[in-house]
């Protein structure tokens, strides 16, 4: 029998449909941002590690992207990602957006669940858009999805009824170990950070311009012995020549304020002053790659 003041641990994998704010949630759940956000779908590419220790328990959080139709060969990789997290977890948070009609691709990702032996609790997001009857509604019709542990009403945007989400996840860990030091909050090296922080950027500022096909690679990231500064190269990478332009702005105005707006969340990150060099590239068709996907990393 386990006793009561066990230590428990394990990985918790976040999955829903594109856009219904895994990354919102993630970043609440963490009380800091180490997930990027995007009104554009499947902004998420990486399954990204991040850790949350408590007196009681440590619990890996796996954002995964989207669950989707793929069409192209990044699609099909995104999609292999969330299957293989599945298969690794010890419990899942399955979210739902509150504001939309719970349809097929809820109910693809419910049937994927209903596989699994895995525990998985129904989170209903964006509550704070919703009446009480409104809310009671969605939630009756998520409950019949699957056999989860509970559903349990959010807003990640707000903060409200996180807590219990994190305190529902806790109670479906094994007995484990602290896996990672109490310092450490996520297993992503600082360059893929960096990149996630910049392809946020581009992707707020150029909105409905610039689609998906936008990937950053960090070429270099050095700290000057002689002063506090890191210096740190990249490469925007984009499909077509327009979408360069467009990403360069007239006089090069929209590549420094994405680099303005970057540097501004890199360096609490790093803990120091950054000198940030952007550069932008074309290389046509990259995300229907699959050896120009594995150079850049997905």
């Amino acid at each position: 029998m386990e006793p009561e003041n066990a230590y428990r641990s394990g990985f918790a994998g976040i999955i829903g449909r594109p856009n219904v704010g895994k990354s919102t949630l993630l970043n609440n759940l963490m009380h800091r941002k180490l997930a990027i956000i995007s009104e554009k779908p499947q902004t998420t590419r990486n399954k990204i590690r991040c850790v949350l220790t408590r007196d009681d328990a440590q619990i890996i959080f796996v954002d995964t992207p989207g669950f989707h139709k793929p069409k192209n060969a990044l699609g099909e990789r995104l999609n292999r990602a969330v299957r293989e997290t599945l298969s690794e977890v010890d419990t899942v948070v399955f979210i739902l957006d509150g504001t939309k009609t719970i349809g097929k691709g809820d109910m693809f990702i419910a049937s994927e669940l209903a596989e699994l032996d895995t525990p998985a609790v129904a989170v209903l997001n964006k509550i704070d858009r919703l009446t009480p009857d409104q809310i009671e509604a969605q939630a009756a019709v998520a409950e019949k999805l699957g056999d989860f542990t509970g559903v349990i009403p959010v807003s990640a945007k707000t903060g409200e009824n996180v807590h219990a989400v994190i305190e529902s996840i806790v109670e479906t860990l094994p007995e484990g170990p602290k896996y990672y030091p109490e310092d450490v909050f996520t297993d992503q090296p600082a360059a893929f950070i960096v990149a996630e922080l910049i392809r946020e950027k581009v992707l707020q500022l150029t909105r409905e311009e610039v689609p998906h096909s936008v990937a950053v690679v960090v070429e270099s990231i050095e700290t000057r012995e002689d002063r506090d500064l890191t210096d740190i190269e990249t490469v925007i990478y984009v499909e077509r020549d327009s979408q360069k332009g467009i990403i360069i702005g007239k006089g090069g105005r929209m590549l420094r304020e994405i680099g303005t707006r970057a540097r501004a969340e890199i360096e609490p990150l790093l803990g120091e002053k950054v000198f940030l060099k952007l550069q932008v590239a074309v290389e046509k068709d990259w995300a229907k790659s699959p050896e120009m996907l594995k150079r850049l990393g997905y």
